[in-house]
C-alpha cells in the first residue's frame, strides 16, 4: 500500500502542496483501532525510541545508583530545546555520575528555542553538548555505562554493551527480533532504530500498558511515563509539540516526537480505552514544522482523547506572509478506518 494524504497546505483557497505518510493506531491487546497508508513501511524510531533507551538505565538500578529524581528521568527522554531549566539540570546530572560536559559524544548545537539562541548569540555565548537536545538520553547512557562498568570512551558505539541494552529493550517491547533491527546513526551519533510503522505504534501501546513484562520492567515503564506527565515541559519545552499535547490531554497520553517526521503517543488506559493506545505517525517527505503538529493534533481530536477546542493555534495552522498576514492553512485531510474504535 502506499502512503496516504494526510495534510494540504492551501494558499488561499488552492492546495499548493500535500505532506503523505502513515498512521497506525493500536490497542493495548493487540488490536488494529485505525491505519492509514502502510502500516509495515520501515523507517527510522528517532527520537522516538527514548523512553525505550532510558528503561535500561532504571532497571539495571543505575537512575537509583545515582539518585536520579523523577524529573532527570525525564531529561533522559526528553528531546529538549536547550532551555535554562534543561541544560542545569544535564549538568546536575553529570556531576552525579561523576562526569562532565566533555564526556557525552552527542556533539553541541543552538538551542531549538529561539529566544535562547537569540539570548545566546546576543550575550556572546557558545553552545556546548549541554544545549543538544540529546544531551539527557547521553547522560543516561554514560549513566548506564559506569554502573555495568561498560567502556565509557565508547558508550555510543553500537558494540558497546549499552547499546546491546537498549536493541534489547527496543526489540522487547516492538516485538521485532533484534537481527530484524537496521541500525543507523543518530544526529546525535547514537544508534537507532528502523523498524515498521505499525511496530513502533505497538511500543507505546506496550509502554502504557505493559502487563505482559516482568515486574521490574512494568515498574520502569510505569515511571518513564509518570515522569514523561509529571514533567511535559522538560520532555520538550516552550513551543514544543510533546509539551504542548501533554499538557491539553493532562494525565492521559505520553507524547514523543522523532526527527523527520516521526511522532509517537501512548493513550494511558482510560474507561473509553481500557488497554490503552499505540499511536505512531510518519510524515513521508520528513516533515517536523507544519505537516506533523497538524497531523498529530487531529489524531487525538479523531480518537476521542483532545476536544475540537484544543491545541487551534496549531491545527488547523496559519500559513503567514512575510507581514504576519494570514495567507492559507495546513489542514489535515485523512480519514481514520474505524475498526475497533469505540464509542
Amino acid at each position: 500500500m502506499p502512503s496516504e494524504a494526510l495534510a494540504h497546505v492551501y494558499r488561499g483557497e488552492t492546495v499548493e502542496s500535500i505532506h503523505r505518510g502513515h498512521i497506525f493506531v493500536i490497542d493495548g491487546d493487540g488490536n488494529t483501532v485505525a491505519s492509514v497508508g502502510d502500516p509495515s513501511t520501515v523507517t527510522y524510531f528517532r527520537s522516538a525510541a527514548k523512553p525505550f533507551q532510558a528503561i535500561p538505565l532504571i532497571t539495571s538500578g543505575a537512575a537509583d545508583k545515582f539518585r536520579f529524581t523523577e524529573d532527570e528521568i525525564a531529561m533522559t527522554i526528553a528531546s529538549h530545546s536547550g532551555e535554562k531549566m534543561h541544560v542545569e539540570r544535564v549538568a546536575a546530572m553529570l556531576s552525579k555520575v561523576g562526569l562532565a560536559e566533555a564526556d557525552p559524544r552527542c556533539g553541541s548545537h543552538a538551542p531549538f528555542y529561539s529566544k535562547e539562541a537569540e539570548r545566546m548569540l546576543r550575550e556572546g555565548e557558545t553552545p556546548t553538548q549541554l544545549h543538544n537536545n540529546c544531551s539527557g538520553k547521553h547522560t543516561g547512557m554514560l549513566a548506564l555505562a559506569k554502573h555495568i562498568s561498560a567502556d565509557i570512551a565508547s558508550y555510543e558505539s553500537f558494540e558497546n554493551r549499552v547499546q546491546k541494552r537498549l536493541l534489547r529493550c527496543v526489540s522487547d517491547f516492538t516485538g521485532v527480533p533484534e537481527s530484524n533491527i537496521a541500525i543507523g546513526f543518530d544526529g546525535c551519533a547514537a544508534p537507532n532504530f528502523a523498524l515498521p510503522v505499525a511496530a513502533m505504534a505497538k511500543s507505546f501501546a506496550n509502554l502504557v500498558f505493559p502487563r505482559s513484562f516482568h515486574s521490574s520492567i512494568r515498574s520502569a515503564a510505569e515511571r518513564v511515563t509518570r515522569a514523561m506527565m509529571t514533567y511535559p515541559e522538560l520532555i520538550g519545552g516552550t513551543e514544543r509539540l510533546d509539551t504542548m499535547i501533554m499538557k491539553a490531554a493532562s494525565g492521559r497520553v505520553v507524547s514523543k516526537v522523532g526527527a523527520d517526521g516521526v511522532w509517537l503517543c501512548g493513550v494511558l488506559p482510560s474507561q473509553q480505552y481500557p488497554v490503552g493506545l499505540g499511536i505512531a505517525l510518519k510524515v513521508e517527505d520528513g516533515d517536523d514544522q507544519r505537516g506533523r503538529p497538524v497531523i498529530a493534533v487531529e489524531i487525538l481530536r479523531r480518537l476521542g482523547v483532545l476536544a475540537e477546542t484544543d491545541l487551534r493555534e496549531l491545527s488547523p495552522m496559519p500559513v503567514k506572509n512575510r507581514r504576519g498576514d494570514v495567507v492559507g492553512a495546513v489542514n489535515a485531510c485523512f480519514h481514520l478506518d474505524p475498526y475497533l474504535l469505540i464509542s
